[in-house]
């Protein structure tokens, strides 16, 4: 068995269980010191849509299936893990930050900053020889791909931003009860019990009018574990967040086909923060799911590939 916090896992196949989603085979970005963990689907001279996750959850949450609809829409489909996550390289020697520094934004031994991240992303482009890309990032996601957009304008074709917010106090408070579910450690001693954890967690942050497949969260979830699991890296990410300045006046001077994609019952990154997004950036979209959490339901990726194409195709995305 391979242990949780170790594993690196390079070039394999192996599989959880039957008809579970694959261990992804991955190649690395070197940028800075930091090997970035990614996989690539669809024809090659597609334009590339880069995926960024959310806090601490990896490439594998964007689900096979739902990448296999965007590269039939046209794209050439880039997933990555961000730093202290999965394949890509743990930050060890940086400490578990204090919390209250991580939760009030103190940068006290602040190990990297969301624009470090955002480099990581723009190393994954470099590496792979793409001068610009359509991004989609989703909860911590949304903040990097903002910030790509912001420090790199000329990277970021289009942007979506999905469940995230600005950094501003004003959108920034999570509910008291989602915090502590996003906040409570899940056991890694072995695959049940953090499989148990993630299932509580769904439950309280998942979608409510959007019921969960429930197995296929576990098998992915069981993908994940494999990969690696590393808390303490979950919160050097999470100080991350909180350190950030906030976005709205920089998100003001984009000019980057923009929709943002929000659900009406996430209580974890509330609508406010969806709403905000959107009034922040110049002709942004804002699209807001009734019933849907703070997820990505399969029942609704018919629609989020809907907007992510018709996002693109304003950025000038030739149509298929």
């Amino acid at each position: 068995m391979v242990l949780p916090g170790i594993v690196r896992c390079r070039m394999t196949t192996e599989t959880i269980g039957r008809n579970a989603p694959s261990i992804p085979e991955v190649d690395f970005a070197r940028t800075r010191g930091i090997e970035i963990a990614f996989d690539v689907h669809g024809d090659p001279s597609d334009p590339v849509l880069l995926v960024v996750p959310g806090l601490g959850t990896q490439m594998v949450y964007w689900d096979l299936p739902l990448v296999e609809m965007l590269t039939n829409r046209g794209f050439r489909v880039v997933r990555i893990d961000n730093r202290d996550n999965g394949a890509s390289t743990i930050l060890r020697h940086k400490g578990k930050p204090a919390l209250a520094a991580m939760m009030t934004g103190i940068p006290r031994n602040l190990a990297y900053t969301l624009s470090d991240m955002a480099a990581d992303a723009i190393g994954v482009l470099d590496h792979l020889g793409v001068d610009g890309a359509h991004v989609i990032g989703y909860s911590m996601g949304g903040m990097i791909s903002q910030t790509m957009a912001i420090e790199h304008p000329d990277r970021v074709l289009s942007l979506t931003s999905m469940m995230s917010r600005t950094g501003s106090r004003r959108d920034a408070f999570p509910g008291v009860r989602e915090l502590a579910a996003l906040m409570r450690t899940r056991p890694t001693d072995s695959l049940e019990s953090y499989l148990a954890g993630m299932d509580a967690l769904a439950s309280i942050i998942g979608s409510p009018d959007f019921p969960t497949d429930k197995e296929r969260l576990r098998q992915i979830a069981s993908v994940a574990y494999e990969r690696g699991i590393y808390l303490d890296g979950t919160a050097r990410q999470l100080h991350a967040i909180n350190c950030q300045p906030r976005r709205d006046r920089d998100l003001a001077r984009l000019d980057i086909p923009t929709v943002v994609l929000h659900g009406s019952a996430d209580k974890l990154v509330f609508p406010r923060g969806g709403r905000a997004t959107a009034r922040a950036i110049p002709g942004a979209e804002l699209r807001i799911y009734e019933g849907m959490g703070h997820d990505i339901p399969e029942q609704l990726w018919p629609r989020f590939v809907e907007e992510i194409d018709k996002v693109a195709q304003r950025a000038g995305k030739n149509p298929r």
